[in-house]
C-alpha cells in the first residue's frame, strides 16, 4: 500500500466533508425527480406508491450498498477506482475485456451530458412552487430553460481556473443538503408513520407483478441508484473507508426523504400528482426559497464531480491507449486535477443540447438511465474476473453473486430500452464516444503489429564507428529516441534507418528511451542499461496510468541523476554545453508514421487505419505528447506499409 493510499484511508472530519462533497453529488441528487418519475401522472394508490418507494429502497440496498459499497469498492488498484481501474486489474484474465471497458467507459461518458441538465433543472423548476412565480418559472419555457444554460454555461466557463477555493465549500454544502433530506423528510413520516411499511419487499414484488405495466416503472425506479457508477469512479479521491462511513448517513437521509415524499403523497387529496414535484410541495412555504438555494447548490456541486470525472476519464483512456492524445491543463497545484479543454467543450455543448431538446426536467427522466445501466452490467462483468482471479473466491459464490446483479441489472435495461425512442438522437454521441475508443485502441494494435524490430547489439559496432568519424558533421551531443521496445537489447528498425540512413546522424552518446505504462495508477520509477560504454544506452521510464509523460524533464533528471552518482563516465566528458550556453546539447527525434499510398488494404483494415491517423491528425502531437515541446525536437515522417501493392506488371510499347 502507497503512502497515497494510506492517507486516503485516514478517517476524519475533514476527510469525511470531503467524501460527502465529491462523491455523492449525482446519487444525491436524484430525490429531485425519482418519485415524481415513478408517480408521474398515474392515479394515486397504495400499489403504487408504496410498491415505488420498495423498489427503491431494495435497489439502494443491492446495487448501491452490496454491489458497489460492499463488493466493487473492494477493487482499488493502488487507491484508484473506476471502469479502467478495474480493467487494468483484469485485463491479463480475459482477451475479450476491451469491449465491456469501452462500452463501460462510453455510456458513463455519454450520461455526463444529462446529468447537469437534468438536475439542475429539477432545482430551478422548484421555483414555480413560490407564490408569485409560478406563472414566471413554468418548466419548458424559455425563461426557464435560459436559467438553466446560464448556470450550467457558468459551470463550464470556470473549470479552466480550477475548484480549490470553492471546492472547500462542496463538503459543507452536501452535508446540509443531506441534513435538509432527512429533516424534511422526517416531518412528512410523522403525519402518515405507516409508510415505513413499504420498506417490506413484497410491496415492491406486489407492484411488479400486478399493476398494469408496473415492470416498465422500473426504468424511473432506476434513477434512484445511477451516481453508483460514479461512485466508484471517485474512489481515488476519499479512500474505501471514508466512503463507507458516510454512505450510512448518506443512504439514511435518502430513504428517508424517500419515504416522506411517499407520505406526502398519500396525504394528498387529488387523485393525481398534476405535474407537481413531492420534494418541493413538502417543504413548508418559508423554507421554500432557501430549500431551492441549497438544492441548485447541490446539483451544481453534482455536475461538478462527474465533469471531473470525465476529464479523468478521458485521461486514464488516452494512457491506456483508448482515446487520442489530447491536451491537458494542470489549473491548480492539488494532485489529480486536472482540466481537458476539448472534453470540457464537448460536455458543454453537449448538456446546452439535452436542455434545449427536452426543455424541462420530466422529459429528460426518459432519456435517462439507459446508459448507466449499460455502464453497470459492464462493471459487474469486469467484477466477475476481479472476485474469481484477483481475490480467488469460490466460483459457485461468485456465480451466485454476480448472477442476482445480472438478474436485476437485465431488468433495469429491459425497462430502460423501452426509453430509447426519447433518446435516439442521444445515441450519436454515444456511438462517437464508443468508435473514437473502438478505433483508437484496435488501430494501434494493429500498428504496432507491423512494427519491426531488430537486435540492437548488431548495429552497434557502426553507431560506435559513426560517433568518432569526423568526417561526419555532428548531429548532437546526445541523441535521444523514443522506442516501443520493452526489452534491453532490441529496437525499432525505423530508428536504425533514422541512425544510419541517407544523412547519417551522428553523435556522442546515443539514448533510447522506452516510456512503460504500468498498471498501477501513481508509479514512478526507472532502470539504466548500458548496452555500449558511454555510447548506447538504454533506459526505461516506468509511468502509472494516470499520469500525464512529461519525458522531457524525466530524462534530464535521470541524466542528472548519473552524473551526481559519477556513474556511466558522463561526469568527465563534454556534455555539448558552452561557455555561451550553458544547456547539455540534447537533441530528441521523434518519428511520426503515415499511411502509405502502396497500400492494399481489406476493407476493415481500410476503415481503421485511416480512421485512426484521422483522429491522430486532429489530436496533439508525439512531441507534445510526450512532454517534449520545450526541447530540441526533430520530427521525422516515414511511411507505414501494411500491405503492399502486389507485384505490378508493366509492358514496354516498341
Amino acid at each position: 500500500m502507497n503512502s497515497n493510499t494510506k492517507s486516503l484511508n485516514k478517517v476524519t472530519i475533514a476527510s469525511l466533508l470531503v467524501a460527502l462533497g465529491i462523491i455523492y453529488g449525482d446519487i444525491g441528487t436524484s430525490p429531485l425527480y425519482v418519485l415524481k418519475a415513478i408517480v408521474g401522472s398515474r392515479e394515486i394508490n397504495e400499489t403504487l406508491v408504496y410498491g415505488g418507494i420498495s423498489l427503491v429502497f431494495w435497489t439502494l440496498v443491492f446495487q448501491t450498498t452490496i454491489k458497489y459499497i460492499i463488493l466493487t469498492l473492494r477493487a482499488d488498484n493502488q487507491g484508484e477506482g473506476g471502469v479502467f481501474s478495474l480493467y487494468a486489474l483484469v485485463r491479463r484474465y480475459g482477451k475479450h475485456l476491451v469491449i465491456p471497458t469501452i462500452l463501460g467507459a462510453t455510456t458513463l461518458l455519454a450520461d455526463g451530458i444529462i446529468t447537469p441538465p437534468i438536475s439542475v433543472a429539477s432545482a430551478i423548476e422548484g421555483l414555480n412552487t413560490v407564490n408569485g412565480l409560478e406563472k414566471i418559472i413554468v418548466p419548458g419555457n424559455t425563461l426557464t430553460i435560459g436559467i438553466v444554460v446560464a448556470i450550467i454555461s457558468a459551470l463550464f466557463f470556470f473549470q479552466r481556473f480550477g475548484t480549490q477555493k470553492i471546492g472547500k465549500a462542496f463538503g459543507p454544502i452536501m452535508f446540509i443538503w443531506f441534513a435538509m433530506l432527512l429533516i424534511i423528510g422526517s416531518s412528512q413520516i410523522i403525519h402518515h408513520p405507516e409508510v415505513l411499511k413499504a420498506l417490506s419487499p413484497h410491496y415492491g414484488y406486489d407492484l411488479l407483478v400486478n399493476y398494469p405495466h408496473g415492470f416498465w416503472l422500473l426504468g424511473a425506479v432506476f434513477l434512484c441508484t445511477t451516481g453508483a457508477e460514479a461512485l466508484y469512479s471517485d474512489l481515488g479521491h476519499c479512500g474505501i473507508k471514508n466512503i463507507r462511513i458516510t454512505w450510512i448517513l448518506v443512504k439514511t437521509s435518502l430513504v428517508i426523504n424517500y419515504m416522506g415524499q411517499a407520505a406526502w403523497v398519500m396525504n394528498l387529496k387529488e387523485t393525481t400528482l398534476d405535474g407537481r414535484n413531492p420534494f418541493f410541495e413538502m417543504m413548508p412555504h418559508w423554507f421554500l426559497l432557501p430549500g431551492i438555494f441549497i438544492a441548485t447548490a447541490a446539483t451544481i456541486i453534482a455536475s461538478q464531480a462527474l465533469i471531473s470525472g470525465s476529464y479523468t476519464l478521458i485521461s486514464e483512456a488516452m494512457n491506456l491507449n483508448f482515446w487520442p492524445r489530447v491536451t491537458v491543463r494542470q489549473p491548480s497545484d492539488i494532485k489529480g486535477q486536472i482540466y481537458i479543454p476539448s472534453v470540457n467543450t464537448i460536455l458543454w455543448i453537449g448538456c446546452v443540447l439535452m436542455i434545449i431538446y427536452f426543455k424541462e426536467s420530466s422529459h429528460m427522466e426518459a432519456a435517462y438511465g439507459f446508459s448507466i445501466t449499460i455502464a453497470m452490467m459492464m462493471t459487474t462483468l469486469l467484477l466477475n474476473y476481479f472476485l474469481l482471479f484477483k481475490l480467488k473466491w469460490n466460483k459457485i459464490y461468485v456465480v451466485l453473486i454476480i448472477g442476482v446483479f445480472a438478474i436485476i441489472e437485465s431488468s433495469f435495461f429491459i425497462a430502460n430500452v423501452a426509453k430509447i425512442k426519447e433518446r435516439w438522437m442521444f445515441l450519436f454521441f454515444e456511438l462517437f464516444i464508443f468508435m473514437t475508443m473502438y478505433v483508437w485502441y484496435y488501430a494501434r494494435k494493429l500498428n504496432n503489429r507491423f512494427v519491426k524490430f531488430v537486435d540492437l547489439g548488431k548495429f552497434a559496432p557502426q553507431l560506435i564507428e559513426l560517433s568518432i568519424d569526423d568526417a561526419i558533421p555532428k548531429f548532437s551531443t546526445h541523441l535521444i529516441y523514443l522506442s516501443k521496445a520493452n526489452t534491453r537489447n532490441q529496437i525499432e528498425e525505423k530508428i536504425i534507418n533514422s541512425i544510419l540512413s541517407k544523412k547519417p546522424k551522428r553523435a556522442d552518446v546515443y539514448w533510447f528511451v522506452h516510456i512503460n505504462r504500468t498498471e498501477e495508477p501513481y508509479t514512478m520509477s526507472y532502470d539504466v542499461s548500458e548496452l555500449v560504454d558511454d555510447k548506447i544506452i538504454k533506459v526505461n521510464i516506468n509511468i502509472g496510468f494516470r499520469i500525464q509523460p512529461k519525458t522531457e524533464l524525466y530524462f534530464k533528471k535521470i541524466v542528472q541523476e548519473l552524473v551526481t552518482n559519477k556513474e556511466l563516465n558522463l561526469h568527465i566528458r563534454p556534455d555539448g554545453s558552452t561557455k555561451y550556453n550553458g544547456e547539455p546539447d540534447f537533441k530528441f527525434v521523434v518519428i511520426e508514421k503515415f499511411l502509405s499510398v502502396e497500400n492494399e488494404l481489406t476493407l476493415r483494415r481500410g476503415i481503421l487505419l485511416n480512421a485512426y491517423f484521422y483522429l491522430k491528425s486532429l489530436g496533439l502531437s508525439d512531441e507534445k505528447a510526450f512532454g517534449l515541446d520545450k526541447s530540441d525536437v526533430v520530427v521525422e515522417q516515414v511511411p507505414l506499409i501494411y500491405q503492399a501493392t502486389p507485384n505490378i506488371v508493366l509492358q514496354r510499347k516498341k
